[in-house]
């Protein structure tokens, strides 16, 4: 059983899409189930429509998973297994103050011999409390896929809290909780997991849990210079990076992949977690950006011109004649727009483009480039510069861009509207 556990306080970056994506791949690969919890354990962070949002997300990735739940729903079940180790004496009440539990590293172990009469006392008198879980006396040891063998003497783990004063579980308690309860059995996530890795599998091994648990922790992404990463996967798609690109980035960073551009099944196949590069991973938005281009030309002709507002194949096929000179679906847009954008006619060749303009409108529908572009120069007597500048403006709306023989097949249909 793999599981994504993200939080609704905000958007999803790539490194939460990464740990997403590796746990669907691992999931498929063993064909285990992968399960979504949604961790809104901390109510007065949570927004509104965020977990939502991940559901969202993840199947425009075409991820999938077999079930989702929130944390909260587990939050009875987590108090009383916390009490219990409070019964059980293998965790104990501290009524230091906040500031002092804030002061306080490692734990001094100032509350750590508190009686049941002191306990009581604490409740009759309302004197909020947490509860703490008893220093481990043995080093925490585990073996992590990607890292390696990993120790956590006992002072590194120390007596932390597992119950907040208002009764709400610490993010470790309320993880372990519901790993152990799911039946997790396989996790995947990065790095900066590391340092709650032990003390969950501490919180395991006192509640008398004892199956066996694999972990990875996956490195960080940095920057390459003065690159700034996307912060969120929204912004990415609003930049007009398109699913399976993104998803063959990811699985490229730290990883020496078989082939430059695949797509999710065929990375299924060769996929393995173990090597993955033990290193931080380079966050390269040229590269994401090429990747984004090939990705573009492989899509269905029809499907990529539905993105711009048509259902036609010619203008996808229009749209790809570009990606020598954009890389992104937003960049395609602004080569469209400026086809069919209404022409202004005031301009350095305003009056050779009017004079076009009023050919092709009394013309019959000419099929070959060729013979059209002859038609045009016997009837409007226009030579050189005047002609092609004038007559590439008029189609296109710019200056330059590829040959007009290369997109005048796609755009015949369309002459009357992008001429007006």
């Amino acid at each position: 059983m793999l599981r994504f556990a993200p939080s609704p306080i905000g958007d999803m970056s790539i490194e939460d899409l990464r740990v997403a994506l590796f746990n669907s791949v691992i999931a498929q690969q063993k064909e285990d189930q992968f399960i979504l919890r949604i961790e809104d354990r901390e109510k007065e962070k949570n927004i509104e429509g965020k977990d939502t949002e991940i559901l969202q997300i993840l199947e425009k990735f075409a991820l999938p998973h077999d079930r989702v739940f929130h944390q909260s729903e587990n939050l009875h079940i987590q108090q009383t297994l916390a009490i219990r180790l409070l019964e059980e004496e293998r965790a104990f009440a501290c009524s230091c103050s906040t500031q002092e539990r804030e002061d306080i590293d490692p734990y001094s172990g100032k509350c750590s011999s508190m009686t049941d009469e002191e306990l009581q006392r604490l409740k009759e008198e309302k004197i909020p409390f947490v509860l703490r879980i008893r220093k481990p006396k043995e080093t925490i040891k585990y073996h992590d896929l990607i890292k390696g063998d990993i120790e956590s003497p006992p002072d590194a783990v120390d007596s932390f809290i597992i119950l907040d004063a208002d009764g709400v579980p610490t993010y470790n308690f309320a993880c372990a909780c519901d790993d152990m309860l799911t039946g997790v059995d396989f996790i995947i996530r990065g790095e900066e997991h590391l340092y709650d890795t032990p003390k969950q599998i501490y919180i395991k091994q006192l509640l008398g849990y004892d199956a066996k648990t694999t972990y990875a922790h996956l490195p960080a992404i940095e920057n390459i210079g003065d690159q700034e990463i996307s912060q969120s996967v929204k912004s990415l798609f609003a930049q007009g990076y398109i699913p399976d690109a993104i998803i063959n980035y990811l699985l490229q960073l730290g990883y020496e992949t078989p082939k430059d551009i695949f797509t999710l099944p065929e990375a299924l196949e060769w996929f393995s977690l173990e090597d993955i590069a033990k290193t931080p991973a380079k966050f390269d938005r040229e590269k994401l950006r090429s990747i984004n281009r090939e990705h573009i030309k492989m899509m269905d002709n029809r499907t990529l011109s539905m993105l711009f507002g048509f259902a036609d194949i010619a203008i996808g096929q229009l749209a790809k004649s570009y990606l020598a000179e954009a890389s992104t679906l937003n960049e395609l847009d602004d080569k469209i727009k400026a086809i069919f954008a209404p022409k202004v006619f005031d301009g350095t060749w305003g009056e050779q483009m009017q004079r076009l303009r009023d050919i092709i409108f009394q013309a019959k529908p000419i099929d070959d480039f060729d013979a059209f572009e002859r038609f045009l120069k016997q009837e409007s007597q226009l030579i050189g510069e005047e002609f092609s500048q004038s007559l590439r403006i008029l189609l296109t709306g710019t200056d330059h861009g590829p040959e007009l023989r290369d997109i005048y097949p796609h755009i015949k249909s369309y002459l009357l509207e992008i001429a007006s």
